[in-house]
């Protein structure tokens, strides 16, 4: 097995991150993986939703810390380094939500730093009970400006500013309270339960739910005027979809729709 494995079924692709001596860190080689698998499934129409999880003890640790050491030892200190390793980060996050498919992150163990933001980035996350999240690096003098990005944009700014600056581990439960994740459930039927969320969305009308998670990252940055006017037009273009005109007719038949795609 590699750093990350892809395991598909019932139009569900499964990607394990496979690390589990560095905690499945964002390695420069996970990262890289990580985006050209993204970049495969966006292209894949047989796959509906995406589920990523991580073998081991944890789901993602953040960076990798021992690499970025290493790349301090350039001749510029690594600025050039630090700066091409975030911009490689940010591109990866960017691609979790550009995906046509909705991602689940299926979390275990811990997530912390970069690890947590990738939580937060993924389209709906299931955890299982025990699993401890964080933004801690300001514990080691680095604070998480670029995981707050995502976590600011979960859960409220107050919350975020608190374990931003003080470092501290949630749990799942709360975790969830404060919406970073959907659903806390049994470590033993954590695999199944986030699985069987994933084929819930999988078994939709796969162009109806692209249309949906694209138009709800474009109108989350748009005051409420121009996000009422934008969703309404992707609405009209919704609807002139032949299947979505079959889905109606099915529901006033009382029948199940036979969908083209």
């Amino acid at each position: 097995m590699g750093i990350l494995e892809r395991r598909d079924t019932n139009a569900v692709a499964h990607l394990i991150m496979n690390a589990p001596e560095r905690l499945n860190a964002l390695s420069d080689e996970m990262l890289a993986t990580l985006h050209a698998e993204l970049d495969d499934i966006a292209t894949d129409e047989t796959v509906r939703a995406v589920v990523l999880s991580g073998t081991g003890k944890a789901f993602c640790a953040g960076h990798d810390l021992k690499q970025m050491t290493q790349g301090r030892q350039n001749a510029d200190g690594g600025k050039a380094y630090f700066k091409d390793l975030f911009d490689r980060c940010a591109a990866v996050m960017a691609r979790v939500q550009s995906l046509p498919q909705p991602v689940i992150a299926q979390v275990h163990g811990i997530a912390t730093a970069a690890g947590c933001q990738l939580v937060a980035t993924c389209d709906m996350a299931v955890a299982a009970q025990g699993t401890r999240f964080g933004v801690n690096g300001v514990n080691i003098g680095l604070f998480c400006s670029t995981p707050m990005v995502a976590l600011s944009r979960n859960i409220a700014r107050k919350q975020a500013f608190e374990l931003l600056t003080t470092g501290d581990f949630v749990e799942a439960e709360r975790a969830q309270t404060l919406g970073l994740i959907n659903r806390v459930v049994e470590p033993e039927h954590l695999e199944t339960e986030t699985t069987a969320l994933a084929e819930k969305v999988a078994a939709k009308l796969g162009s109806a739910v692209k249309i949906g998670k694209e138009a709800f990252y474009t109108q989350l940055q748009m005051p409420v005027q121009d996000a009422y006017a934008y969703t309404g037009q992707v609405m009209v273009e919704n609807m002139m979809h032949r299947d979505t005109e079959e889905g109606i007719a099915a529901f006033l038949d009382k029948r199940d729709p036979t969908w083209s795609q």
